[in-house]
């Protein structure tokens, strides 16, 4: 057995005991179905921090976006400005979701809809939701660390067998120890997470040219951009297409169908991908997690210093770094073949091998550093169990409360609740290994589906926060609506048509649209004239009464109310510029792509010196939303004593108290002048 092997061993052998050991540490507290469900509503504010750090970014941060900048180049790399819009999400909804929960003592989002718009058909939505992030989704997921783990050893370890072994142990502690054990171990997990990306980012320097690796990758660069290597060759405005993004929009008929010239990310389809990503973090999985914090002094950290500053650069610099830089490090044929290769440390990964990049990497140092090699390969390890754990906790939880208790069991005591979800847990990653190990190709097309569904939770979040005039039928209808526009525009969607003999006009992702933004098209158009269809004042009523508490609690200041305009105008023009149309503009406004070290304003390509600046503009106006707008910021204390339980009776089919129902309106706990504009 070599080095890196015993190593590997010894440090996956630790990561193992930390995360048993939290699995029953947490089970030592857990007193009763509240405890196990959402870990007592006590978790502190750094657990969440950290924790929901991991789970945002980790499953794709580490494998996915350097693999995928290495092929697709810079217009890809536009991507790391999901560390803006994944936490903007969470600005929106999560503080609003989690006063709603300490008020009422709601346990999932599914009992929340339902309340809220007086019907089941969204809560039916949201398990469904939940089920799509958490078996396919998930088997994505574990499936990687299976192959990662077959990767480093050489083929030693067969990938099914590592993928088994190493999901029994997160199968172990989060049933055992449920959302506490998750979010405890979640927060080791993000920090080995950001970690691990920065120390591939570093060995990605050093061996482009030690000190002077990035100097030398940015004068790579410029050679490359003067020709048309690369996967998608050249633009068509005659540049490189590794160093633009390839026009606003390109009316294609979809991928399998029609090709666009010079690359998929056009500004359209980093935009709508921006969009599936926002659905990170409003899956069912996010609310429960906020559900659980002892209050949301994490949120405003997590969203603006950890989430847009931290992991934003990390992904602009570091990632970008690993990703551009392994083509000139023998990962690219075509350019090896060029000339422009500057070492041969890394193996060739085209033709569809880039999946293997981080591998690679740590394999590269296996000689030299053996035990680093393994530990950054626990670090990637545990940035993609970070995602799977939260997934499959919560998912238990919404088979337990609202499939079994809500109409299978309703009378089941603390009991056989824990025990309904702990069977919930283990169903779920049953079913994602099983999908893993026997049908790859539809897990693949099944959990493509996952994040563009969760984003269509969008609209019925922003009714239950911001806006009482949508109505359950516009939610439902909406929700439906925007989960067929997504089927439908992704590869599963053509399967089907085909299964049944006839074949769609369109492939996958038209337009250069992604799924998650056809679907939010169909699902606001929905909502909105179904709304205005069904309007009623007795149910808007209803729904007042929740808005109504947020007036009392979580307005913002008189004094500051003249900054929403403000706010909001500036986040519009962010998204115009670092996402969406206007990042057509970084492609040659600091120096046209092919002009290289002397034609490049700020020394490095324009579109790279593009994503850079609208990061740090990102980071500001996250920052102004959560802090100044105090969208995000902890409740005062005098505020905090409002929104205390109010005293409700049990339902009569169940004694568990985050079953309980308000036995009065929501409005009966605040006060008839509490109706100020919010």
């Amino acid at each position: 057995m070599t080095q890196k092997l015993v190593w590997l061993f010894a440090f996956i052998a630790l990561y193992w005991a930390f995360c048993v050991q939290w699995g029953v540490g947490s089970a030592r507290v857990a007193r009763d179905a509240g405890d196990f469900f959402l870990a007592g509503r006590s978790l502190p504010a750094w657990v969440y921090v950290l924790s929901a750090t991991g789970a945002s970014f980790a499953g794709w941060a580490v494998l996915g976006y350097p693999s995928l900048t290495m092929r697709d180049g810079l217009s890809f790399a536009q991507l790391a400005l999901a560390a803006i819009t994944i936490p903007l999400t969470g600005v929106l909804f999560l503080k609003r979701q989690w006063l709603l929960s300490k008020h009422f003592g709601y346990c999932t989002p599914g009992e929340m809809l339902a309340d809220y718009f007086q019907g089941d058909a969204l809560r039916i939505l949201v398990v469904i939701i939940g089920l799509f992030c958490s078996v396919p989704f998930v088997g994505m997921q574990l499936s990687a660390s299976g192959y990662l783990v077959q990767w480093l050893t050489d083929g030693a370890v067969p990938w099914s067998l590592a993928m088994w072994a190493l999901t029994a142990v997160v199968f172990l502690y989060v049933c055992i120890g449920g959302l506490r054990a998750a979010a405890y171990v979640g927060s080791l997990q993000g920090v080995l997470f950001a970690a691990g990306i920065v120390a591939v980012g570093a060995i990605a320097l050093a061996q482009l040219g030690g000190f002077y690796g990035f100097d030398a990758l940015v004068r790579a660069l410029g050679k490359l951009g003067a020709t048309g290597i690369g996967p998608w060759g050249s633009s068509a405005a005659g540049y490189n297409a590794s160093l633009q993004i390839p026009g606003v929009v390109q009316f294609t008929a979809g991928l399998g169908t029609e090709s666009p010239v010079g690359g998929i990310w056009t500004a359209s389809m980093v935009l709508t991908t921006c969009f599936a990503f926002m659905g990170i973090q409003a899956s069912p999985a996010f609310s429960m997690l906020a559900f659980g914090c002892r209050d949301p002094k994490g949120f405003a950290p997590q969203q603006v210093w950890v989430s847009a500053g931290a992991i934003g650069l990390i992904l602009v610099f570091f990632s970008v770094v690993q990703g551009v830089g392994a083509n000139f490090l023998g990962a690219s044929t075509a350019i090896q073949r060029a000339g422009l290769a500057l070492g041969q440390s890394l193996p060739d990964l085209s033709g569809g091998k880039e999946a293997t990049l981080t591998a690679s990497y740590l394999n590269s140092i296996a000689t030299s550093a053996p035990w680093f090699t393994a530990l950054l390969a626990v670090c990637t390890l545990a940035a993609i169990h970070a995602m799977v754990a939260l997934f499959a906790s919560t998912a238990g939880t919404l088979i337990a409360k609202d499939v079994f208790l809500r109409f299978l069991t309703p009378r089941a005591d603390e009991r056989q609740q824990k025990l309904y979800a702990r069977v919930g847990i283990g169903a779920v990653i049953l079913s994602a290994l099983l999908l893993a190990t026997y049908a790859p190709s539809a897990q693949v097309q099944l959990g493509s589906l996952a994040l563009g569904f969760a984003f269509q939770l969008w609209p019925a979040l922003a009714g239950i926060c911001w806006f009482p005039w949508i109505t359950r039928q516009g939610a439902t209808v909406g929700l439906v609506a925007g989960m067929l526009g997504v089927l439908f525009t992704e590869q599963l969607g053509s399967t089907v048509c085909s299964f049944f003999g006839f074949d769609l006009p369109w492939g996958r992702w038209p337009w250069t649209i992604h799924s998650a933004g056809w679907g939010i098209f169909l699902n606001v158009v929905s909502c909105v004239v179904v709304s205005w269809l069904s309007h009623n004042a007795s149910d808007r009523g209803h729904r007042l009464g929740f808005h109504k508490l947020y007036a009392r609690t979580a307005a913002i200041a008189p004094g500051k109310r003249f900054l929403r305009p403000v706010a909001w105008a500036l986040t519009l023009i962010w998204f115009f510029f670092a996402v969406g149309p206007g990042a057509i503009l970084g492609n040659d406004l600091f120096g046209a792509p092919n002009g290289g070290l002397s034609g490049w304003v700020t020394g490095i390509p324009s579109l790279w010196a593009w994503q850079m600046l609208w990061w740090a503009l990102g980071v500001l106006v996250i920052w102004f939303l959560a802090y100044r707008l105090e969208m995000a910021t902890a409740i005062r204390r005098d505020k905090l004593e409002q929104i205390d339980p109010v005293a409700r009776a049990s339902r009569p089919n169940s004694n568990d108290a985050f079953a309980a129902r308000p036995n009065a309106p929501p409005w009966s706990a605040v006060t008839p002048a509490s109706n100020h504009s919010i």
